[in-house]
């Protein structure tokens, strides 16, 4: 299983790279599966460096803010538009409750428009694990103002855990134990930015990857332009220790 950060930024895109994007691919049944977790604004542009977007085998929004699904839109206009015609069957779109509602407000201009005819929306369930093609995916309630999951994606004996958006939560221990790579929210600084149930920190995220227990590798993400990258880092270092990673756009990474 390997990871492409398609794009990286948090809040909006920023000047090196898209919001929140990140395709994960396996083998499976001769030929390469991809799912993409989250469809950030300004993601389906890079993502043609790695595949044509309409290959997409599923995608999985981890919640509604426009920094982790507006792109969706672009991706609808590439499946219907084509010169070929419209694509024949959909893709499925897994989100929170109301993402067909919430893709269709933001698509249509004077009034909402249906997207079924090539996505197929499904409903994220908290702790309801489901399947596609060689990928288990188990989603966890975060803490976030509006319904947000954790996203745990199995395959090949590898496990990544991502956290979309939120502050540190018990469930964040559920997420990361025994994983082979976790991907975490890290918008906030200490000493900075004293809201709650947002965003973490890096210490935050450090903590909770400390306490799940077996986790092998942090990696934050998320990170604002107006962040400096080097700090968050220090701070989640100051409780993980040496090894911290920060995703780089663009970067591939195997589990």
């Amino acid at each position: 299983m390997r990871m492409i950060a398609v794009g990286c930024s948090g809040s909006y895109p920023g000047p090196a790279s898209s919001a929140s994007c990140y395709l994960v691919q396996a083998e499976a049944g001769g030929r390469t599966w991809t799912i993409a977790l989250d469809l950030g604004n300004g993601a389906i542009g890079p993502m043609h460096r790695f595949l044509d977007p309409r290959a997409l085998d599923a995608v999985v929004l981890t919640h509604l803010h426009p920094d982790h699904c507006l792109d969706a839109c672009g991706l609808y206009v590439m499946r219907t538009y084509q010169p070929q015609g419209p694509m024949a069957g959909q893709v499925p779109v897994w989100g929170p409750a109301g993402t067909a509602q919430r893709l269709g407000r933001a698509y249509g201009v004077a009034q909402p428009e249906e997207l079924d005819d090539q996505f197929a929306f499904g409903v994220i369930a908290p702790e309801q694990p489901w399947e596609i093609g060689p990928f288990r995916i188990t989603p966890y309630a975060m803490n976030h103002p509006v319904e947000a999951y954790g996203l745990r994606v199995e395959a090949d004996g590898a496990a990544l855990a991502y956290t979309g958006d939120t502050d540190d939560c018990p469930n964040l221990r559920r997420l990361f134990a025994g994983a082979s790579l976790a991907l975490v929210d890290c918008a906030f600084v200490d000493g900075r930015d004293e809201p709650r149930g947002i965003h973490m920190t890096g210490s935050r995220a450090a903590t909770a990857g400390v306490e799940a227990g077996g986790l092998q590798r942090l990696m934050l993400t998320h990170i604002p332009s107006w962040n400096d990258p080097a700090v968050c880092r220090d701070q989640a270092a100051s409780v993980w220790g040496d090894g911290v990673e920060v995703c780089e756009p663009l970067a591939t990474y195997e589990l």
